[in-house]
């Protein structure tokens, strides 16, 4: 048998081969609520795009999508997907802080990480292993896994300017995640509602102001129309993770090849979701100055070393949970190298 002859048969016979294994598979179903609406782009856009990777490379395995509210609240993923109410679910971890407080950090950390680095933590450092630690120790039965990563939020929207700490002072805003708790220590009152509650709470005067997410997003909900105060950079969430939650019992039915393809779809899905992110914001921007009347402000020094303060008051309080505590420990360590690296290899901004 010559060359050729011997790799095309080699050929068939790995066809023949996955095909059998594919036939030996048992289908799986996903049933997928989000907390986030699939037409925001970076937020609920990376699922659509999940289900069309994962079903284009595994045929046993299927992703239905069920939009915020149409099969499980926003803020209850966590405990449908743990409870077997639901098989899986798409959201960000720091909508769990109060029932973990060390699931915030898994989502997005005020003062960085950025992408890359975030990336480096969880697949090269310990992050991943931490970040399933810790649901596991909380008792809930799920898998985890990193599925999408968005750009830098922009830092929200007011209805007047904030040029000093004294500003925030009874401000009613709504506010994500561990920014909460700097903005709580400045004197702000603090709610965390869902994407699609906000502009409704903006309009009413249940909030005052509002962070939610990137220009693209926070365009498409419309807070321009009420808050024209638009300030930057987002201090609270450079980078933000997302996540696709997989009930353990499913998980484990099923293969490693059906595992191994919902990894690497996710895997995928991290660098699409950021390349997708990217490369709208600044037309965006543009457009609200331009055509919108949005205000665009970047925080004075002053400023950011006030943010900057109230998240060190926060971390004393924060680091009082033990899972907290532990998961920070090892995110500073890494960070604490990373920054040699950081320092040096970048151009100054």
């Amino acid at each position: 048998m010559n060359i050729k002859n011997l790799a095309v048969t080699g050929l068939v016979s790995l066809s023949i081969c996955a095909t059998s294994v594919a036939a030996a598979e048992k289908k799986v179903l996903l049933k997928v609520p989000t907390t986030f609406s699939t037409n925001l782009i970076g937020l609920g856009t990376p699922l659509p795009a999940f289900k069309k990777g994962l079903e284009s490379i595994s045929s046993t395995l299927k992703v239905k999508i069920y939009e915020p509210k149409k099969l499980v609240a926003p803020f209850e993923i966590l405990d449908a997907v743990s409870s077997g109410k639901v098989n899986a679910g798409w959201s960000t971890a720091g909508y769990w802080k109060g029932k973990m407080p060390a699931a915030a950090i898994f989502s997005s950390v005020p003062f960085g990480p950025e992408a890359p680095e975030f990336f480096s933590w969880l697949y090269k450092g310990n992050g991943l292993k931490l970040y399933q630690k810790m649901y596991d120790d909380a008792k809930y039965n799920v898998h985890v896994l990193p599925c999408s990563i968005s750009s830098p939020e922009t830092a929200g929207w007011y209805q007047k300017e904030i040029n000093s700490p004294e500003d925030l002072k009874g401000l009613k805003m709504r506010f994500f995640g561990l920014g909460g708790d700097v903005m709580t220590k400045l004197g702000a009152s603090i709610s965390l509602l869902p994407g699609g509650e906000i502009f409704s709470a903006l309009e009413k005067g249940v909030i005052d102001a509002s962070e939610f997410s990137m220009p693209v997003v926070d365009q498409l909900l419309g807070f321009y129309k009420i808050a024209k105060f638009n300030y930057f950079p987002g201090w609270h969430q450079q980078a933000t993770v997302f996540e696709l939650l997989i009930n353990n019992k499913t998980w484990n039915k099923m293969s490693n090849m059906q595992q191994s393809a919902i990894e690497m779809t996710c895997k995928a899905n991290m660098t699409d979701s950021l390349a997708e992110s990217e490369a709208v914001q600044g037309a965006v921007i543009k457009e609200n100055i331009e055509k919108r009347g949005v205000i665009v402000k970047k925080w004075s020094p002053e400023m950011l070393d006030a943010f900057r303060g109230a998240w060190g008051e926060a971390l004393v309080d924060l680091k009082k949970d033990e899972t907290f505590n532990a998961v920070w420990s090892d995110l500073e360590k890494f960070r604490a190298d990373y920054a040699y690296w950081n320092k040096l290899a970048f151009l100054p901004r």
